[in-house]
C-alpha cells in the first residue's frame, strides 16, 4: 500500500480506531481522515454518500459500530442490530459506489455459534444458531460479512473481513453499564481497592472461557492486511489462548492489587461456554500477535490510572 493512499478509518475515535490510527501513522502513513460522530453521522446515508463524493478515498477501515457486553445488548436489541446495520451498510455501499480500491470491514467472534466446535474455524460461519445473549449485533455483523464477500464475488474488488477475538486495551470503555468484561474488571477492582478493598461482584459462574487481544495487535493485522491482498474473504484474528473468567478475574484482581473478596452472582448469565479462535490462516499469511495477556492488562491499567480524570461515567 502506498504511504500516501488516502485512508479512511471510520470508528476513528473509539479504542480500534484510534489503535489502527497510531499504528499507520508510526509507520508513515500520512494522508489518513476521519470524522467524529458529530461531524459525520454514519447512519445517515445522503451524509455518507456526500463525504465519500468529496473525499475520494482510496481505501476504506470500518472500525465504526455500536459496541457493548451482555447488558448493553440485552437491554438496547433495536440499536444493535439497526445502528450496526446502517452504519456498515452505508460504508460499504458508498464505497463500492465511489470505486475504493480495499475495504476492511471489522466485526466480531460472536458471528459464530454459540456451541460451535472449538476453535472457531471461519466456516463454521452460519452452520447453527448464534448466542442469544449477542445475536443482535452478530446478525448486523454477519450481513457486512457477507455484503463485503458479496462485492469480492460479484465485482473483483479486495474487500476483506477481519473477525477479531474479545478486544481490549488502551483507550477502552470502562462504564460499568457498556463495557465489555476485561474493562469492568479492571473498574471494579480499582474501584473496590480505593474502598478498602471491599467486595467485587462478578457475573456468571466464572467458567467460561475467553480469548483476549490487545488492541494494538488488532491494528497490526489491520495493516497487514493493507500491505497484502488476502485471497480469502474471511479472516479469524486472535491468540489462539484462552483462558475462564475466574482465571481472568483473579489476574486483573493481581495487576490492580485488590486484596478482598470476590462474589459471582451465578442468576446471571454466562453467554458463550467457550470462544476460541482458530487463527491458523492469519498465521500461515504470515501475521502474529506480539502482546501476552498480563502485559496488556498492565498497559491497560496504566493506561486507565493516567486518564482517570477524563472519564465523565467514573466517578471514585
Amino acid at each position: 500500500m502506498d504511504k500516501k493512499s488516502k485512508i479512511y478509518i471510520a470508528g476513528h475515535r473509539g479504542m480500534v480506531g484510534a489503535a489502527i490510527w497510531r499504528i499507520l501513522s508510526s509507520k508513515g502513513y500520512t494522508n489518513l481522515i476521519g470524522k467524529s460522530s458529530s461531524e459525520l453521522d454514519l447512519r445517515n446515508q445522503n451524509e455518507v454518500l456526500s463525504f465519500f463524493s468529496n473525499e475520494k478515498p482510496d481505501v476504506v477501515i470500518d472500525a465504526a459500530a455500536r459496541v457493548g457486553g451482555i447488558l448493553a445488548n440485552n437491554n438496547y436489541p433495536y440499536q444493535f442490530l439497526m445502528d450496526n446495520l446502517q452504519i456498515q451498510n452505508n460504508l460499504i455501499d458508498a464505497a463500492l459506489n465511489n470505486d475504493v480500491k480495499k475495504f476492511i470491514f471489522l466485526g466480531s467472534s460472536c458471528i459464530y455459534p454459540k456451541f460451535a466446535q472449538q476453535p472457531l474455524k471461519e466456516e463454521y460461519l452460519l452452520t447453527d444458531s448464534l448466542e442469544p445473549t449477542n445475536e443482535w449485533y452478530a446478525i448486523a455483523k454477519i450481513t457486512g460479512v457477507k455484503a463485503c464477500e458479496s462485492i469480492r464475488k460479484q465485482f473483483g474488488k479486495d474487500y476483506v473481513s477481519l473477525m477479531p477475538t474479545n478486544l481490549y486495551g488502551t483507550h477502552d470503555n470502562f462504564d460499568l453499564k457498556t463495557s465489555h468484561v476485561l474493562p469492568a474488571m479492571i473498574r471494579k477492582f480499582h474501584e473496590a481497592k480505593l474502598n478498602d478493598h471491599s467486595p467485587v461482584e462478578l457475573w456468571g459462574s466464572g467458567s467460561p472461557m475467553r480469548e483476549f487481544l490487545f488492541v494494538d495487535d488488532m491494528a497490526e493485522a489491520v495493516v497487514f492486511a493493507l500491505d497484502n491482498r488476502l485471497p480469502e474473504y474471511l479472516y479469524n484474528v486472535g491468540t489462539g489462548i484462552d483462558l475462564t473468567i475466574r482465571e481472568l478475574a483473579e489476574t486483573i484482581q493481581n495487576i490492580v492489587g485488590h486484596k478482598g473478596e470476590i462474589v459471582w452472582d451465578s442468576s446471571k448469565p454466562d453467554g458463550t461456554p467457550r470462544k476460541l479462535m482458530d487463527i491458523s490462516k492469519m498465521h500461515q499469511l504470515g501475521w502474529k500477535h506480539k502482546v501476552e495477556l498480563k502485559e496488556g492488562i498492565e498497559k491497560t491499567y496504566n493506561w486507565f490510572l493516567e486518564n482517570i480524570d477524563n472519564f465523565k461515567e467514573v466517578k471514585l
